[in-house]
């Protein structure tokens, strides 16, 4: 599987990936969502900014790390121990102070150019779980399926 990340444009995401400042990615949620227990090591990861249609990254997912049921100060642990490779604003550190956590770290960052032109389409996360990069790109996507990013049973 590849993963397609948006990233934040107003706090410059892709800005710091592509610097080397940011080396780990965070979702988190009251409960579990996407992308929790569905990356895994070696995938790649697709980053465009939010509010573009450019894929203009991509990633070598290096470690993950996820979280459940935590508590605020198993929270502030979790932040505090990844600080640095996750290079959060305070504004971000709120954000993302919830009870399940998914930490991505990855390495391999490359430049796409010229960028992918993405296909934008209805009920789309901030993160996409697909087959190939192909299927969310302009001339060659499908309708997008969250049937493989569904949580099942065993992992709940």
């Amino acid at each position: 599987m590849v993963h397609l990340v948006y990233c934040d444009d107003k706090e410059k995401v892709l800005s710091k990936i592509m610097s080397g400042t940011k080396t780990m990615i965070i979702r988190s949620a009251a409960g579990r969502k996407i992308p929790h227990s569905r990356v895994s090591e070696n995938e790649t990861l697709y980053f465009m900014e939010k509010g573009s249609a450019k894929i203009s990254a991509k990633a070598r997912v290096k470690s993950v790390q996820n979280y459940v049921k935590l508590s605020e100060e198993e929270i502030d642990k979790v932040l505090s121990d990844n600080a640095e490779k996750l290079a959060l604003s305070e504004k971000q550190r709120q954000r993302w102070h919830k009870k399940c956590i998914c930490l991505t770290e990855f390495d391999s960052v490359s430049p796409i150019d010229p960028p992918l032109c993405f296909e934008k389409q209805n009920n789309m996360d901030d993160w996409l779980i697909i087959e190939k990069i192909e299927d969310v790109l302009a001339g060659t996507s499908i309708p997008y399926n969250y049937e493989k990013s569904r949580l099942t049973g065993k992992e709940k």
